[in-house]
């Protein structure tokens, strides 16, 4: 038809390499191998993509890697600064109000573990005190139950019932022997006043 415009349609030239692509799977896979990293880890050099497909073998790879043209890829940097700065500030109690918390108070820290951590440091210091003689296994066990049965709420607490136990004992102690001492004192005299009201050539009874 005249009028028409009736040219051909040109015919675009392809490049040879993109012509043949060439499959780098197996290298690939054995540079994986031989590096000890994952394929996605793995450069290989675009440019001479020929020479690297010709690479069977894991000696072959390992001499192209040494010549640069097979690559390990640097770990990405997964940086943890904002987090070591956030976390710096959480310490000082910041980022920590009411509006930040999800779980309940016991979910957060259970009652329970305040609980083990309070008893064991009674217990650790019961254990320490009878062990170095400072107080006997009545007062430990009496105090071990009653730190059983939530009666010290910290060990300054513990420290003071034990001062004043062992002070009530070595009190009661004191006033035993003196009590013996005047027994045996009254005794003495008992005996001296039988001797002086005995009469002459009797024997004094006991």
């Amino acid at each position: 038809v005249e009028g028409e415009d009736q040219t051909s349609p040109q015919k675009v030239e392809v490049p040879e390499s993109a012509a043949t692509m060439v499959s780098l799977k197996l290298q690939k896979r054995l540079a994986a191998s031989v590096l000890k990293c994952g394929e996605r880890k793995i450069w290989l050099d675009p440019n001479e993509v020929n020479e690297i497909a010709l690479a069977n073998s894991r000696r072959n790879i390992s001499r192209l890697h040494q010549q640069g043209l097979i690559i390990k890829k640097p770990v990405v940097v997964h940086s943890r600064a904002r987090k070591n700065l956030r976390d710096e500030a959480k310490s000082k109690g910041r980022h920590m109000g009411h509006g930040k918390r999800k779980g309940t108070a016991n979910a957060r820290l259970p009652f329970k573990v305040l609980w083990m951590r309070r008893i064991r440091v009674l217990r650790r210091l019961l254990k320490k005190m009878r062990d170095a003689k400072k107080i006997d296994k009545h007062i430990h066990h009496s105090l071990y139950m009653l730190a059983k049965g939530n009666q010290f709420k910290n060990k300054r607490v513990l420290s003071e019932t034990i001062h004043d136990m062992k002070s009530q004992k070595n009190k009661e102690k004191a006033l035993e022997q003196q009590a013996n001492a005047r027994k045996a004192r009254a005794k003495a005299r008992a005996v001296r006043k039988e001797a002086r009201s005995a009469k002459p050539g009797e024997e004094p009874t006991n």
